[in-house]
């Protein structure tokens, strides 16, 4: 009983290898080449889809030959983790950062640009959740309580200035200063990006470090760290700023 289930594996596993990297694995014998195209096209239209539909702007700094290329060598060359579609972008980005060696062809801020992207999809599909309105939970003085960050608020920061790439837009080197960029998702469950700066990051930093940091308490630790000349100033400023953020789903 072993020998055959041990040849079926073998085909099986001879089969994969095939259809992952055609060019460098024979498929099993007696298999008619029609059939197998049938299969070979499967495997990659739906992969490639998945990714040009994921990557938008990444897949538009490539010519047709130089993506199907990027496609199939990530086909060829990677184990996914997991079965699902869904999550085939993070696995992607997974072997854009571990394993792809940049090439020439290759954007300086290619992986910049992926993660960026990724980020959207990564947010859409995400089990976490906001307090609906009415939940003990959501924070009626701003300065008095503790706001909360959305757990669907991520805080990025980038050498380039990922929200400009695309094909007319290509820098070659980074701006001296980094763009630092909120990707939230509110509560209509649509994904919103923020350009904002580092001062802000900083304050929303403190306030998911210490559940027991008021927002006034936050702006005033803020006005220390950055030396402000005038921390009241800086209050009634930062109360404007949570005001939005909180408006914005960002703070509950």
């Amino acid at each position: 009983m072993n020998k055959p289930t041990s040849a079926f594996a073998r085909t099986q596993q001879q089969l994969a290898n095939h259809l992952r990297d055609p060019r460098r694995h024979e498929p099993p014998a007696n298999l008619e080449d029609r059939r197998l195209q049938i299969y070979r096209d499967l495997v990659f239209n739906n992969i490639e889809g998945f990714l040009s539909s994921g990557f938008p702007v990444l897949r538009s700094l490539y010519d047709e030959a130089s993506w199907q290329q990027l496609v199939r060598d990530f086909i060829a060359s990677h184990r996914a983790h997991s079965p699902y579609f869904l999550q085939i972008s993070e696995e992607f980005l997974a072997w854009l950062q571990e394993k792809r060696q940049l090439r020439e062809t290759d954007p300086a801020f290619m992986l910049e640009l992926a993660h960026y992207e990724w980020v959207e999809l990564a947010l859409d599909v995400s089990e976490e959740s906001l307090p609906v309105s009415g939940d003990e939970r959501l924070c009626t003085d701003l300065l008095a309580q503790h706001p909360r960050v959305s757990p669907l608020a991520w805080l990025l920061s980038y050498q380039y200035p990922v929200h400009k790439l695309g094909p007319d837009y290509q820098p070659q080197e980074p701006p001296p200063e980094p763009t630092f960029i909120i990707v939230y998702r509110n509560r209509q469950d649509r994904v919103q990006f923020m350009v904002t700066n580092a001062v802000t990051v900083r304050l929303l930093n403190l306030l998911a470090a210490d559940t027991e940091l008021s927002g006034r308490a936050a702006l005033q630790l803020l006005a220390e760290e950055i030396q402000h000349p005038d921390p009241e100033q800086l209050l009634a400023m930062g109360h404007n700023l949570l005001q939005q953020l909180q408006a914005s789903d960002i703070l509950f």
